[in-house]
């Protein structure tokens, strides 16, 4: 189970409550004025201004818990420095190659880890990521035109964008072979592989099962595969309980058939 659900906010020409004075209350105001937001230093302002966000970096925790109140009261939702127990929600530490953004939190546990694994992340995922996003982008018409059903559409990009693909995400320029790739792109064929899980641990999966897993349109599964291992499947994917050796041919894509461990 996930203890928060990722989101990403739209707040460009929107305005967001900021309260606060000193370094933390500056650190907030920055991160809303570089996502194109309006920062609103008076809360009363804010909600008659229809705010939906509310920073509040108070140093005093009376100060802070009472606005906190008073904003969630008027329906914003709320982070509160540096007091998890007053948050609604939580800041991640943000790897923009825009326009793909990837957010790290640890649940206000840790600023600093979220902070050490963007800094790794960061000399892995090329500087390009944004560009073949815009391109991928420009070409969702074209790839509608060429593959009209969408699981054949995601099972192609799956390919594409997977490691080795054409558009490996990984590898510099890959957005100046997209118009190549979809060119002689084709659909790949219906398969169906079956997992016999080790453990109930999905720390045990392979690479390439837990690549399978995140992939396929179905999963089959036996009595006694844990609910940690589902969860590695994407929360699309159709899940269908069986019996002993019986799997239903599904006809779809990808089938990953689970078999509860020994």
């Amino acid at each position: 189970m996930i203890e928060t659900l990722p989101l990403f906010h739209r707040i460009a020409g929107q305005p967001v409550v900021v309260l606060g004075m000193g370094e933390a209350a500056g650190a907030k105001r920055r991160l809303v004025e570089r996502a194109g937001g309006i920062v609103v230093d008076d809360l009363q302002e804010g909600i008659d201004k229809g705010a939906r966000l509310a920073f509040i970096a108070h140093e005093d925790d009376v100060a802070a818990e009472a606005d906190a109140i008073r904003a969630r009261c008027a329906g914003l939702l709320v982070n509160a420095t540096d007091r998890p127990a007053l948050c609604d929600f939580t800041v991640p530490s943000i790897l923009d190659r825009s326009p793909v953004l990837v957010a790290i939190g640890t649940g206000g546990a840790s600023a600093g880890l979220a902070k050490q694994l963007r800094l790794r992340l960061e000399r892995i995922l090329p500087q390009s990521l944004g560009a073949l996003a815009a391109s991928l982008g420009k070409a969702r018409g074209a790839l509608r035109l060429r593959f009209p059903d969408a699981g054949d559409r995601r099972r192609a990009l799956d390919g594409a964008l997977g490691d080795g693909g054409a558009l490996d995400v990984l590898i510099e320029g890959g957005e100046d072979r997209v118009d190549a790739w979809l060119a002689g792109a084709a659909a790949p064929a219906a398969d169906r592989v079956e997992i016999v899980l080790r453990s109930g641990d999905p720390e045990d999966l392979t690479l390439r099962e837990a690549r399978l897993l995140g992939s396929a349109d179905v999963i089959a599964f036996e009595a006694g595969v844990p609910v940690q291992v589902l969860d590695q499947a994407r929360a699309d994917a159709q899940r269908m309980a069986i019996a002993g050796s019986a799997v239903p041919a599904t006809g779809i894509g990808l089938t990953v058939v689970l078999r509860a461990p020994t």
